[in-house]
This record gives structure tokens, sequence and C-alpha cells, in this order.
């Protein structure tokens, strides 16, 4: 801007000193005397004058315009620069503020023979219709894991589940629209998910949310969130792709980390506060009734532990690695809401229940370039002073009775690799208590078909003890349940039975990479109860041989692909003991197929 005024002001000079002096007529000398006479103006001077006037006023406006627009632009360049700076840093403090990560996985099914055969009302699995024996299904998951980070010392994390295993068809239309369909077969679109209208579960559900502060002494987190601990024999969070459960616990949690990977972490949880209210409205603050009913942790768990960059470095440099701890909670429980006949909770009611569990957790782990060693060891140990569930059963001597709780579980893995890991061995035993009452046990909640619920032989489920008016035959929960997000098959403990109880198992596996990212893998699994009792057929303890073979390819961008075949060889334990003729029990095929994309 300022070399052009300098060249407006200069023109403008010159062109008024030319108007002032004008030039002299060629061959007029000009005036050699001091003293005289002005010259006369020659003819047409004013208007020679008047016109280098306009021509400056021309050069001058055009100069001013230029510099104008010059100006414009300059200006403009400026704002578009600022706005572009402001939309970059804006964008950078989104960036700064938000992540997002998670998964989406596809997962059709097929399952054949899962009845093994067995006669109607007796099979451990829904039956389709008589006439069938294959049921194939597919589901989906859309899992979201946004963190907000306020600061780098303040942030709040979350886990969304979106369409949560929603099969694919079960929420069309028609349903919903019912006066627009007569026939189903006419429907041809999908609504969204409806918790008590066309679904279980609604299409959305906040699984975590959390607040997470670092301080100089530790890291405080507090709210929702998952828990794992060890393999996740006992704690295990299901984040895997291939997950269904996972536990998720209301805490306050400090870790904090006295040694270098030395971790010592207090925590207090939220059980279950019982029964709550809204003094005001729905869209008041609740209120817990009373603190009698309540159930509460108190955690201690302390390790030795290297992250996961420390591992692959001290890997890398053939070091070992020695990683060990223990989890510890204590949790009591007074009195629990009285429910009715059919399950619901009176208003108002308690029962006594007088509990008390102390449940410790022992994990160590040991690695090596070529090899591992895990095991995870834990129990339930404790006593129930109180059956009662209902208001009437209070007085009732058959619900007076005290129960004693001792069970134990656990499960090691060793695995070797070969070929600079292209070959990968590996063997899996593991156990779960139980005793000598009928069912499995993994389902305690579920009625047996003796007196005051109790289990009687050829029953599937129902509570491992047995008490009644005459006293308790049967006053111990022995039974150890492991995590039912603790994968040992694909067929037996995942489907059939729901999950490890009273069993003992032997897993060996191999694995075999064909390229980067291309698995070849497959395992067979023996199991038999520990107790012939607890079985359907009360003789017989051994369960079956399950194998599984599959395929799983993954790429760098987070794609996933897999499939399994499973095939499940029932053994005499299955049987049925409360039918008039026991069957041959069939053999029982998953096909299982897993789409996802990781991001």
């Amino acid at each position: 801007m300022s070399s052009n005024a300098l060249l407006a002001a200069l023109l403008v000079a010159s062109a008024t000193a030319t108007a002032q002096t004008p030039a002299p007529q060629s061959g007029t000398p000009a005036p050699a005397q001091e003293n005289a006479a002005p010259a006369t103006p020659p003819e047409g001077a004013d208007s020679i004058e008047e016109r280098i006037r306009q021509e400056v006023d021309k050069r001058v406006e055009a100069a001013r315009q230029e510099m104008r627009e010059e100006i414009r632009a300059q200006l403009a360049t400026q704002s578009l620069s600022t706005d572009w700076q402001e939309e970059w840093v804006e964008e950078k403090r989104k960036l700064e503020l938000f992540t997002l990560d998670g998964y989406y996985r596809l997962r059709p099914n097929l399952y054949y023979q899962f009845s093994l055969g067995k006669p109607l009302g007796s099979e451990l699995f829904p039956r389709p219709r008589p006439t069938e024996k294959t049921q194939s299904f597919a589901d989906m998951r859309l899992r979201l894991e946004p963190t907000f980070n306020i600061s780098e010392e303040v942030r709040v994390k979350l886990q969304l589940d979106a369409l949560d295993n929603v099969i694919l068809g079960s929420s069309p239309l028609s349903g919903v629209e019912r006066d627009f369909y007569l026939f189903d077969i006419f429907n041809d679109g999908q609504v969204s998910p409806r918790s008590a209208l066309n679904s279980l579960k609604d299409s959305l559900m906040l699984r975590e949310a959390y607040g997470e502060v670092s301080t100089p002494v530790g890291l405080l987190r507090f709210g929702r969130m998952t828990a794992h601990w060890g393999l996740g024999l006992l704690r295990n969070d299901g984040n895997c792709l291939e997950c269904d459960y996972g536990d998720v616990v209301d805490r306050i949690m400090f870790v904090t980390e006295p040694f270098d990977g030395f971790y010592v972490t207090p925590m207090f949880e939220f059980n279950d506060e019982g029964i709550y209210t809204y003094p005001n409205g729905e869209q008041s603050q609740p209120v817990d009734i009373s603190g009698a009913d309540d159930s509460h942790s108190v955690v201690l768990a302390v390790a030795r532990r290297d992250t996961p960059q420390q591992v692959r470095a001290k890997l890398d440099n053939n070091q070992g690695i020695l990683n060990y701890g223990l989890h510890f909670s204590w949790r009591t429980q007074r009195y629990s809401p009285a429910v009715d006949d059919n399950g619901e909770v009176t208003p108002g009611a308690f029962v006594p229940r007088g509990a008390t569990l102390y449940i410790p957790d022992v994990w160590l782990r040991y690695e090596e370039r070529n090899f591992r060693v895990e095991l995870e060891l834990a129990a339930y140990l404790g006593q129930i002073n109180g059956l009662a569930r209902t208001s009437a059963q209070v007085d009732d001597p058959s619900f007076t009775h005290s129960l004693d709780v001792m069970s134990f579980g656990g499960a090691a893995v060793g695995e070797y690799r070969l070929l600079n890991g292209q070959l990968n061995l590996q063997m899996e035993v593991g156990f779960a208590s139980g005793d000598r009452a009928a069912g499995f046990g993994a389902y305690p909640g579920v009625p047996g078909s003796g007196e005051n619920g109790a289990t009687a032989p050829g029953d599937v489920e129902g509570p491992q003890f047995k008490c009644g008016l005459g006293g308790c035959g049967d006053n111990a929960i022995r039974n150890f349940r492991f995590n039912r997000a603790y994968r040992v098959d694909s067929i037996l403990f995942r489907e059939l039975v729901g999950t490890v109880t009273d069993a003992v198992y032997v897993k060996p596996t191999i694995r075999y990479t064909l390229t980067q990212g291309f698995d070849l893998f497959g395992s067979a699994i023996y199991s038999q109860s520990i107790y012939a009792e607890s079985t359907p057929s009360s003789t017989d303890r051994m369960l079956g041989i399950e194998t599984n073979l599959g395929a799983r390819y993954e790429t760098e961008d987070g794609f996933v692909a897999r499939v399994d075949w499973s095939v499940l060889f029932p053994f005499a334990g299955l049987n049925q003991s409360n039918v008039n003729e026991r069957v041959e029990l069939a053999t029982a095929h998953a096909i299982r197929g897993t789409l996802g994309i990781r991001f």
C-alpha cells in the first residue's frame, strides 16, 4: 500500500509542475532580460491547462481505485487467513478433546441338533419345531467408546452399545404397525428395537460412564465402569470382539504406584442399593429408601504389572516377565427387599439376609519370548443367615436356616511358540468346584422340582442347597461359576450349560500363522463333572468332547473376519435320568462367523 501511495503522490506532483510551467514553443527563445514585460499567453493556453488538469485527475482517480482494490484484496486475504486459522485451532481443539474407539461386528450362526436328540422337555437348549434340527440366524453390535479429554489430567469416558446382539430381521415394521400388515410376508423394513414394545432391550444402551482424574500420587476413577482381573475367570470386562457378556460395576477407585511397576488399588463398589424411589416425581433426584438392604463391597487389589510397552521391550531383549497380584473383596448385606410369588418387589417390605462374602483372587503370569504360563485361582467364602425371599417366609422354619458358602475355581494356561512365533501350541486346564446337589447350578434362581424349589435327580438347574421343615440336608453352596465372558468352548459350556461350573476340563490348542494377519487354529476340549449327581444322568460324570476348527483374518486397518466350526460329541453324563427310556445322544454342530471392523 505504501508504494502505491508514493507513486500517486509523485504522479500528482509531476502533473502539477507540468501545469504550472508549460513547455516553451518550438523556436521561441526564453526571455533574457530581468525587467522584461511578461509574455502574453499563447492562444488556447486555458484549454491546454484544462486538459492537463483532467488528465491528472484521471490518473489520480485511477491510482486511488487501484489502491482501494488492493486494500480490499489484502483485507479479504487476511479475513480468510484468520477464519482458516480459527477453524484449524477449533478443529485441533476438538481432536484433542474427543477421541473415539470401538468396533462393529456382524455374526452369522448355524446350529445343528443342539437338542442332542433328547426327549421333548429334557433338552438343554431351546428346541425348534419338532421336525427341524437346524437353527440359523445373524446378529450384530456397534460398540462406541468415546473419551472427552477435559485436560491432560481430567477426562470422561463412556461405552455405548447400539443394536446390541440384535438378530437381523428381529424388529420388523409389521411388529409395531400391525394394522398396516395382515401377513408378515409383506413386511419389507425394520424399526429400532424399543424395550417392552418390540424388543427386550432398547437400541442404544449406555454401558460405561465414569470420570478419570490424574493426580500427582495416583489415578482416581468414579462412576460406572467395566471390571477385569487376571485371565478374566472371576472379573471379565467382555471387551473382546466375540464377547457377549461382561462385568459392569458402580465404583470409586484410586490407583497408586508406590514403587515402579507395583500398583495398589483400593475400591468401593455399590453392588445393590435395594429399594429406591422418586419422592418428587420421575425427574427429581431418586432416594434410597433404606441402607439396610444395600449390598456393598470393599475391594483391594495389589499387583506387580508391566505395561504392554514394557512387555514388548523385555521380550525383544530376551528378558523374562513376572507379573502377579491379589484381588480381594469383602461384601455384606443385612436385609433384602421382599418379593411376592411372582418375583415382584413388595414396597416397604424386607427380609433378613445377614450375608457376608470374602472373595480372594490370585493371579500370576510368567512369560519369555517363546513361552508363557498364566494362572488364576479364586474363591467365594462366607455365610448367609436367612433364606426367606417373601414376607410370608420370614417366620417359616423352612427358611430360617443358615448356609455356608465355600467354592473354588481356577484355570492355568501354558503356551509355547515355535518357528519365530508362527506355530503356537497351548494347553489349558480348568476346574470349578461343585457338590452332590442335583443340577449344574449355573442358574440357581431356576426352581427345582423338589421341596421349596430344591433340585431333584434329573433336574438340569436349580439351587445347590436343600432345606426344609426338618432342617437342611445340604446347607452349603459349593459350586463355583466361571464368569460367562470367559469362553472355554463353543457349544457345551457356552450354550447348553451356560458357564463352567461343577466341572473339570482339558483343552489343547494349536494355532498356525500362514501369513501376517491370517491364522488357522484348532482345539479339542474334554469335559466332565466333578460329581455325577450334578449331571442330568445323575450317575455318570463324563460330559463330552468338543472339537473346534477355524480361521481368522485381520488387516492393519481394523477389518476382522473369522469362521469357526465346532462339533460336540456328548457322553452319558448328558443323558436324562428322569425319563422312561434313555436315548442315544446325537452329535451337535455349530458354525459361527464374525465380520468386524475395529476403530
